[in-house]
């Protein structure tokens, strides 16, 4: 049996364009290219809501470089430097 996740273009949050909007598959940290140690960013992550089936939006961009990102995860709403939003898969 095929998961429908599976179907679906799995991407980093960190590619995402303002206005996307879609789910969180999973996190991972050792391919995101950040300054953190793996667990603490993938804890970080965790602590702010970025969790497996969380529902997740960018609603802005910085205008140097479109970073940091301001994203909606839930009902809350968190600023994230795209280098850390690229260890949030989405679909």
């Amino acid at each position: 049996m095929t998961d429908a996740n599976d179907t679906q273009q799995q991407f980093p949050l960190g590619l995402a364009s303002r206005g996307f909007a879609g789910v969180i598959h999973r996190i991972a940290a050792a391919d995101a290219g950040s300054a953190l140690p793996d667990v603490e960013l993938e804890s970080r992550l965790i602590e702010m809501g970025f969790v497996e089936g969380a529902q997740v939006e960018v609603l802005h961009e910085g205008a140097v470089g479109r970073d940091p990102i301001a994203v909606r995860v839930q009902n809350i709403t968190v600023a994230l430097r795209r280098r850390e939003a690229m260890a949030v898969i989405v679909v």
